[in-house]
């Protein structure tokens, strides 16, 4: 029997106007579906002029200037539209969802989703939920006393994953896919018996620990920068009083 992370997977990133999931806006996506490891993905792209300016520093990382994003980006609405419905599809098709630090990456979709849809992410899941894998949290658990950082470069350096492009959407994408397969020939002792439904809500679990331990870490270096424990979608704020 094939296990999970050699088998259909599929995976989303984004490139954003900033780091912010509240105000900041995307205006790059892509979701990449293989169906079995060494198998040709099918990749899905959009460009997105978010129809706010791009500060220097995104354009410095991903290379997205608002002239370009004028000249060929789509509006919003219709993108988000088809990106929620991309993810849908292979909710409903039971296909695992490789997403790097995943609480970004939903959640900043989500509020694009609310902003020009008058939806939420949830609304199109409501029949057929997400199965997450994110490569940050599972590398964080599984091999959790290695030091050093594990932004998606690093753990494509660790694990021996080729990124070409990386801060491309797409790009981004496979090589998150490709840890996840790596991750799971590494530790496969720990993670062959464990079904995708099983794993996401151990992850749930694991990054609410290790964002304890991440909060702790602040605190005790004088930070009072706080970490929040929801994953793979961050709640709603509170409205304003």
């Amino acid at each position: 029997m094939t296990c999970w992370y050699e088998g259909p997977l599929a995976a989303f990133d984004t490139e954003t106007t900033g780091v912010d999931v509240e105000t900041d806006r995307i205006v790059s996506a892509a979701v990449v579906v293989q169906d079995a490891a060494g198998t040709r993905p099918r990749v899905s792209r959009w460009l997105v002029n978010p129809g706010v300016p791009v500060p220097a520093g995104a354009t410095a990382v991903h290379g997205l200037t608002d002239e370009h994003l004028q000249r060929n980006g789509r509006w919003p609405a219709p993108v988000m539209f088809e990106i929620a419905e991309t993810l849908a599809e292979q909710a409903a098709a039971g296909r695992p969802l490789v997403v790097m630090n995943a609480p970004f990456d939903l959640t900043v979709l989500d509020r694009e989703l609310r902003r020009h849809r008058a939806s939420s992410l949830d609304r199109w899941l409501d029949s057929s939920p997400l199965l997450v894998l994110d490569p940050r949290v599972l590398d964080k658990h599984l091999d959790r006393y290695r030091k050093g950082r594990r932004t998606l470069t690093d753990l494509c350096e660790h694990y021996g994953v080729t990124l070409d492009g990386a801060h491309d959407a797409a790009a981004d994408a496979q090589a998150a896919l490709d840890v996840v397969r790596a991750v799971g020939r590494r530790f496969a002792a720990r993670l062959e018996r464990l079904e995708p439904p099983e794993l996401h809500s151990l992850q749930a679990v694991w990054h609410a620990a290790q964002a304890r331990g991440l909060q702790a870490w602040f605190a005790r270096s004088g930070s009072d920068e706080s970490v929040d424990p929801a994953w793979p979608l961050r709640p709603d704020l509170p409205a304003a009083a």
